[in-house]
């Protein structure tokens, strides 16, 4: 995106800053509806015994709300064939281990859950300087159960339905490239990148996709109640909303994002 720069007096900047004033109040009013709307969603019971490896062993879902009454689950994307996290799960990651221990003291658990052996999530934990809970659900199906994990078969038949809609089939083309192919690619090939940092190819990248998901816990019973996915984990993304306030906001010109730790390789 290009922004074009726009000189004026601090008069002119002061009446079109009190235009925009209003319209921000309105996005904060309509926002403060929308959490309302979502707390008005119905409660759906969860059926089925989830399992997961947690820093304390074998942990139900039940038990991942350590105590509290709410739990918000971010779905980060670290497949088991991947070697390393997905830069832009890594991005909100970073932005969201800090206030783990506020939100844990206002009643609500926070956890990542990824389908990687604990193992990796560990050694990549480490790596970023994490701290907060990351639990393991490998093996297991709640990650396919909260639309956040397919299959090969079901790329391939066009079965995958994310973000409440049913994606197209993947082409051949893209199914059989190889991890070291899409290298070869390069800029060519954005998304080839992006799959690549993670050590995988671009087919079994996207067999994972990011998401939250909320859950609630009353009289021992766990009730699923809100989840979303691709573009409304915006408001989560801390990187971006400093972004959409500088000059150029986000001004994205091809794959920029990266690990961390990985800028100063560039």
């Amino acid at each position: 995106m290009t922004t074009t720069m726009m000189a004026g007096t601090h008069e002119e900047w002061l009446a079109a800053r009190l235009e925009l004033l209003e319209a921000e109040k309105e996005l904060t009013r309509r926002g403060d509806e929308l959490a309302r709307q979502r707390q008005a969603l119905p409660w759906v019971r969860v059926a089925k015994d989830y399992l997961f490896d947690t820093d304390e062993g074998r942990a139900s879902l039940a038990d991942l709300f350590r105590g509290r009454s709410q739990l918000l689950v971010y779905h980060f994307m670290f497949g088991p064939d991947y070697t390393a996290g997905c830069p832009s799960c890594s991005s909100i990651a970073d932005g969201f281990n800090g206030i783990a221990v506020h939100l844990e003291n206002h009643d609500v658990s926070l956890y990542a859950v990824s389908r990687a052996p604990r193992a990796k999530l560990q050694a990549y934990k480490e790596r970023m300087g994490w701290t907060f809970p990351w639990a393991s659900s490998f093996g297991g199906d709640f990650n396919a159960d909260f639309s956040v994990a397919f299959t090969e078969l079901e790329q391939r038949s066009g079965g995958i339905e994310y973000n409440y809609r049913r994606e197209a089939a993947m082409p051949d083309a893209v199914m059989k490239r190889t991890l070291k192919e899409w290298k070869k690619l390069g800029s060519e090939a954005p998304i080839g990148q992006i799959a690549a940092s993670a050590g995988t190819d671009v087919a079994t990248f996207l067999r994972e996709r990011p998401g939250v998901s909320a859950f609630a816990l009353r009289d021992g019973v766990v009730h699923h109640t809100y989840s979303t996915f691709a573009r409304g984990l915006d408001g989560l993304w801390g990187m971006y909303q400093w972004l959409d306030r500088a000059p150029l906001g986000r001004n994205e010109r091809g794959v920029w994002l990266r690990h961390r730790d990985a800028y100063a390789a560039r």
